[in-house]
């Protein structure tokens, strides 16, 4: 079977090795006689596999001991709730900035329970470092690193005072670059783009912030609670688990989060030269020091063409391209899994395409 080139913004593209793993353990896990799907995740089997992508994750990540991590589910829509429900506290208002799709959704949501300051980016743009300025009573400061709708990324660790913890979204760009938890007091990711299929969250916390709910909090959306019980106050998705473990594995197999950012950037810097090349055709507007390398939006300068890039793409085998419907015109994704063939690919159709039509 010859795989496509997939350029889905999620669920997104996965290792083709870990997609074999998959297949060839899905009906036989490991000898053992069953799927992992029909496996007990009480069971000593499951245990095992869901400690060891927990300590995957805190080896790749370099998660210290001040924070913990948790296996959760429900996506970035849940966490948008969850963070105020959980860090709050007695405090009135939070902090976020507002750079995208989904900041402007995480401080919506945040609106339901308290005040939010706003600091607003202009469009296609992360604020200046010496803008943010954040209140010492705000209960969070909050961001989302890479808008993957907007094609915007943070090349910085947006700072407010000392006493203010740092809250991030990082759905999709987890596992591609460091993070610094000397820094960041909570951040969070959905499976679904980097790491795994959708269905599972990971939240990593600093555990002096864990229980700080009020007695209204629902019990499943209590970060306290899942710490307790080792995420397993209910059935976890052992599925999403299993997967996220291999990916992890393949990540480790291959050089880790630094190779990783280095071929982010490899597969970035590639697509985003052909697009500044052939600037009479494709329109990029992200600021230069904010171009996300995780998903490269873009537009062509005749929009009357953008379907017939779609089709000539697809014989092409250059899959899921479409923008967002909220913004249209184009994106390419370049997740941790796909190859930098997939890149080159593209850049070598979008020359000929420009040629052709422009």
């Amino acid at each position: 079977m010859e795989r496509v080139f997939n350029f889905s913004a999620g669920p997104a593209v996965l290792p083709e090795e870990v997609l074999q793993e998959v297949a060839d353990n899905m009906v036989n896990y490991q000898g053992q006689g069953l799927s992992i799907l029909e496996m007990s995740h009480r069971g000593s089997t499951f245990a095992q596999l869901h400690e060891e992508t927990k300590a995957l994750i805190r080896e790749l990540l370099q998660v210290p001991d001040t924070h913990d991590i948790l296996f959760l589910q429900g996506g970035g829509h849940t966490q948008f709730a969850m963070v105020p429900l959980n860090l709050l506290g007695a405090a009135a208002e939070a902090t976020y900035i507002v750079n995208g799709v989904w900041s402007r959704k995480a401080a919506a949501e945040a609106e339901k329970f308290c005040h939010v300051n706003t600091i607003l980016a202009a469009d296609g743009s992360v604020p200046p470092s010496d803008s943010i300025n954040v209140p010492n009573d705000a209960a969070y400061l909050y961001y989302c690193q890479n808008e993957t709708v907007n094609g915007v990324e943070f090349n910085y660790t947006p700072a407010g005072p000392d006493c203010v913890p740092l809250v991030a979204d990082i759905s999709s760009n987890f596992l591609s670059r460091a993070v610094d938890f000397n820094r960041h007091a909570l951040v969070f990711a959905g499976a679904q783009k980097n790491f795994g299929p959708a269905g599972l969250s990971v939240v990593i916390i600093r555990k002096d912030l864990l229980g700080l709910t009020t007695d209204t909090c629902p019990t499943m959306l209590d970060y306290a609670v899942h710490a307790k019980h080792g995420s397993m106050y209910n059935t976890p998705p052992t599925f999403a688990i299993w997967v996220a473990n291999l990916v992890c594995h393949w990540i480790k197999r291959n050089g880790g989060v630094e190779a990783m950012d280095r071929r982010a950037r490899e597969r970035a810097d590639l697509i985003y030269r052909t697009i500044d090349s052939f600037n009479a055709f494709y329109v990029n507007t992200i600021a230069g020091n904010a171009r996300s390398r995780m998903n490269v939006v873009f537009n062509l300068q005749e929009e009357a063409l953008t379907e017939l890039f779609l089709r000539e793409a697809s014989k092409h085998n250059l899959m899921n391209l479409k923008g967002h419907r909220i913004v249209g015109g184009l994106r390419a994704s370049l997740y941790n899994a796909l190859p930098l063939e997939a890149a080159k690919a593209l850049s070598e159709f979008m020359i000929d395409f420009a040629h052709r039509h422009g």
